[in-house]
C-alpha cells in the first residue's frame, strides 16, 4: 500500500472530501488527489499537516499494510456508501495496529474455534452454540465478561465509537486471523447480544448462507443454554414477572426481552404470550432503554495491554505506543487512569 493509499484511506475515514482535505492542509484539491493516485510524493511537511489533519500520526503512512480477505457487517444496509467505507477503513486501520503490536512482542493471537459449522435451522444453531459452550468448558452458567472470554480464547476485538446510525458489528477475516469489531456506547446487554450474534456468524463460516435469524438464535443459546432457561424459568410458564427478568437480566448478561424471546424459543412461554411481552416493550420504549440499571457495558484490553508492555519494556517509543493505540500515549494513560478511579500510572524504572 503506497503512500496515496494510506492518504486516502485516512481521509476515508475521516469522511472528509478531497477538497476539504485540501482546506485544512493549505493545499488544492488536485494535490490531493495528486498524492492519492501516485503521481506525486508529499514532503515531510505536508506530511506532518496530512496527519494532524486526518487524525493520525506520520507513522501510520508508512505502516506495513495487512491483507483483509473479507469485512462482513450487520445491519449496515441502511448506512450510506461514505459511511459504510469509512467504517472499512476505521475497520482496517484497527486491525492493522492490532497485527502490528503482535508482529513486534512476536506473539500469536489463534482462535481456539471448531471447524466451520454451517446452520440451516434454528436446532442446528441451538447445537452450535451448546457445542463451542462445551469445547470452551464453559458449563452452564452465566459468562462474566464476553470480551475477555472471546479475547481469551484468541479473538481480536474492537469497539467502533463513535459509530454510523445502523451499525452493529461486523466480523473481520484477514489471513488466517478472525476479529470482531463491535459499536460502542452500548448498554453491556446489546452489546452481548452483537457480539455472540457475530460469534454465531464465525462459528457457521465464512462462506455460510446463514441469516441473521440462526446467529441471533445461537447468540441467545450461547448466552443463555437451554438448561440453564428452564432451571431460572421452569419448564412451563403462563406469564414472567419484569423484576425477574431484570435480575437474570443482570446474571447472564441478555436483556429482558432476549430473555422473552428465549422463553418462547424453548417453549417455556407461548408464542401469543410473548407477542404480547413485545408489544408492551414497544409501547412503553423499552426497546431501546429497558426498565431498571443499566448492564454495564465491556471492554477490550488485550491489544492495549500489549502496546504498554511493549512501550514498558522498551520495545518501541513513546511516539510509536501513540500511532499503534491510535492516540498519543499520555492522553490514553490520562483517559485510563480517570476511568479507573485515578489510579496512580508509572513504575519505578529500578
Amino acid at each position: 500500500m503506497s503512500i496515496g493509499d494510506r492518504i486516502k484511506l485516512a481521509r476515508t475515514a475521516a469522511r472528509l472530501p478531497q477538497r476539504k482535505l485540501a482546506d485544512r492542509v493549505g493545499l488544492s484539491a488536485q494535490a490531493i488527489s495528486f498524492y492519492e493516485r501516485g503521481e506525486r510524493t508529499p514532503d515531510t511537511g505536508v506530511l506532518v499537516r496530512l496527519a494532524k489533519a486526518l487524525g493520525v500520526r506520520v507513522e501510520y503512512f508508512f505502516r506495513e499494510p495487512r491483507r483483509i480477505d473479507q469485512i462482513a457487517f450487520r445491519k449496515l444496509s441502511c448506512v450510506g456508501a461514505r459511511q459504510t467505507l469509512a467504517v472499512e477503513a476505521r475497520v482496517r486501520d484497527w486491525l492493522e495496529r492490532y497485527y502490528a503490536i503482535e508482529e513486534i512482542l512476536g506473539v500469536a493471537s489463534d482462535p481456539a474455534m471448531p471447524s466451520p459449522c454451517p446452520a440451516s435451522t434454528p436446532d442446528e444453531a441451538e447445537e452450535a452454540a451448546q457445542s463451542l459452550r462445551d469445547q470452551w468448558d464453559l458449563g452452564e452458567g452465566p459468562v462474566p465478561d464476553l470480551i475477555a472470554l472471546l479475547e481469551d480464547k484468541g479473538l481480536r476485538v474492537g469497539v467502533l465509537d463513535p459509530a454510523p446510525k445502523g451499525f452493529d458489528a461486523c466480523v473481520v477475516w484477514a489471513d488466517d486471523a478472525v476479529g470482531i469489531m463491535v459499536r460502542g456506547g452500548l448498554p453491556g446487554d446489546r452489546q452481548r447480544f452483537n457480539l455472540a450474534h457475530e460469534l454465531g456468524h464465525i462459528v457457521f463460516g465464512a462462506a455460510s448462507v446463514s441469516d441473521d435469524k440462526l446467529a441471533h438464535r445461537f447468540a441467545g443459546a450461547f448466552l443463555v443454554p437451554a438448561e440453564a432457561a428452564r432451571r431460572e424459568l421452569g419448564d412451563q410458564r403462563k406469564r414472567l414477572d419484569l423484576l425477574e427478568l431484570h435480575l437474570l437480566k443482570h446474571k447472564y448478561g441478555l436483556s429482558m426481552r432476549g430473555w422473552v424471546m428465549r422463553a418462547a424459543e424453548l417453549g417455556i412461554i407461548s408464542a401469543e404470550y410473548a407477542g404480547q411481552l413485545h408489544r408492551e416493550f414497544t409501547k412503553k420504549g423499552w426497546r431501546t432503554k429497558e426498565p431498571g440499571d443499566p448492564l454495564p457495558s465491556e471492554h477490550p484490553t488485550r491489544m492495549e495491554r500489549l502496546i504498554l508492555r511493549a512501550h514498558a519494556d522498551g520495545m518501541i517509543s513513546e511516539s510509536r505506543a501513540g500511532e499503534l493505540l491510535g492516540k498519543p500515549l499520555p492522553v490514553y494513560v490520562a483517559d485510563e487512569a480517570h476511568e479507573h478511579g485515578e489510579m496512580p500510572v508509572g513504575l519505578g524504572s529500578g
